[in-house]
This record gives structure tokens, C-alpha cells and sequence, in this order.
């Protein structure tokens, strides 16, 4: 699958969030990804080593990144990094709406504090002011 192709999804994936049309803008026009903490976002650029590791996610499984949340939780220091995979047949699971402003994201959840228990897998976000968070 090509780089646009899976840019198109995660554009279109990040319109159903309700994401602040500036990120949109940001992702489509420059590729820059918005990393939210609490619904506050700013460009993960600004934060190297998490910067390095989307970098580091997209390079090995040929995935495009969207968006990226953090929390910290008893388990370890977590970040959710929402991506599109390569292969179209797992698209349609990328993004579920539970409730109005909740969803089902397909994600990488990086551990930061014990990266033995990062993993792909399904978390729920919470849309809200143009911000996201997870809640679950």
C-alpha cells in the first residue's frame, strides 16, 4: 500500500475523531503528527525520543502514524500511537464509535517504563475540543 494511500485513511480517520482542523492541516500538508496530553495537543516533533520512536514504528512495519496520546498509569508510562497499517484488509478496524464522542482505535501502546508489555492492539479514545485522550 503506498504512503498517500494510507495518509488518505488517517486524514479521513482523523476527521471521524473530530481532530482540530489545524492538525489535520499540519498532518496533510507537512506529515507533522499531533501528540495530545488531557486534549492538549502539540507536534510531537517537539519531543524527540517520542519523535524517534514513531519514526522508528512507521520504518519497521511500513505503518503511517496519526496521532499519538500519552497517560500515566500504575503499570508504566504509556504512549498511544494510532496508527494506519499497511495491509488494506486491516483498515476496517482501525476506528469504532461507541458513543458520541468515544471510539475503538486500532493502536501501538508503547510502555515506556516496561517496553516487554508494549503492544498493538485496541484502546478507547475520547474525542473532545478538537483533542483526543484514552480513556481505556
Amino acid at each position: 500500500m503506498t504512503k498517500q494511500a494510507k495518509k488518505n485513511k488517517a486524514i479521513e480517520l482523523m476527521k471521524t475523531l473530530d481532530i482540530y482542523e489545524p492538525y489535520i492541516q499540519g498532518f496533510e500538508q507537512s506529515d507533522k503528527v499531533c501528540f495530545y496530553e488531557m486534549f492538549g495537543g502539540y507536534w510531537v516533533e517537539q519531543e524527540k525520543e517520542i519523535y524517534d520512536k514513531m519514526k522508528q514504528l512507521e520504518n519497521k512495519y511500513k505503518c503511517v502514524v496519526y496521532a499519538i496520546t500519552h497517560e500515566f498509569t500504575d503499570f508504566g508510562d504509556l504512549y498511544d500511537f494510532l496508527i494506519v497499517p499497511d495491509y488494506k484488509s486491516d483498515w476496517k478496524g482501525l476506528l469504532y464509535k461507541q458513543s458520541n464522542n468515544e471510539f475503538i482505535a486500532y493502536a501501538y501502546v508503547w510502555n515506556k517504563t516496561d517496553d516487554l508489555c508494549s503492544e498493538f492492539g485496541s484502546i478507547v479514545v475520547q474525542s473532545f475540543g478538537g483533542g483526543i485522550r484514552r480513556v481505556a
